[in-house]
């Protein structure tokens, strides 16, 4: 009696984990490799940027690519692909819709191993107008910053950032002294985005 008591209770703790043990593995999935950049979403891809691209089960199909100056790469079975200006997402999706004529249900993970072309440009009434490099999320309090700051006679209630969105610009405007009031949350600047300080 106690024999079948315990081997039923060690069915039901099986049947109670392996959810968890599912859910592990899927997590395990969005971990990035070692070695790679973590990044969000809103990450778009430029030239120079160094890629892992994973295709599940087909060491072949997987590659490590750079995004040409043209914004391709070139993959096995898909050939030449647009990558500049999509976020690892989307371009993940991209190449799994081409390979889906080859392979069923391809499973593909894209990696940003090395963002070399994260840059943004601070331009107006600060210390050291220029190229900034985007390490890692930067907001553009924190690019004003490293610019050296704003200028005597600049007009931060009134900065304006143009962001590139396919074919037109979108312009963000940005009150500084919000953002010190606590009044405005700070804004994660992109790659490609021009900070103007009047």
């Amino acid at each position: 009696m106690k024999q079948s008591l315990l081997t039923a209770l060690a069915a039901a703790a099986l049947v109670l984990a392996a959810p968890h043990a599912a859910r592990a593995s899927d997590d395990s999935d969005k971990k990035p490799a070692p070695g790679a950049i973590a990044t969000n979403d809103e990450y778009r891809l430029g030239a120079g940027d160094k890629l892992r691209i994973e295709v599940y089960k087909d060491p072949q199909l997987s590659q490590s690519v750079q995004i040409r100056p043209d914004g391709k790469i070139t993959l096995p079975l898909v050939g030449d692909m647009e990558a500049t200006g999509l976020t690892p997402l989307e371009l993940r999706d991209r190449i799994a819709t081409q390979l889906k004529e080859y392979i069923t249900n391809p499973t593909v993970t894209v990696i940003v191993v090395e963002a070399t072309s994260a840059h943004a440009y601070v331009m107006g009434e600060v210390a050291h107008p220029g190229e900034v490099s985007l390490h890692g999320p930067v907001t553009i309090v924190q690019a004003i910053a490293m610019a050296g700051g704003f200028k005597e006679f600049a007009n931060t209630k009134e900065v304006k950032v143009l962001r590139p969105n396919g074919s037109s610009v979108q312009t963000i405007h940005f009150n500084y002294k919000d953002v010190l009031n606590g009044d405005a949350k700070p804004i994660l600047l992109r790659s490609g985005d021009t900070v103007i300080v009047p």
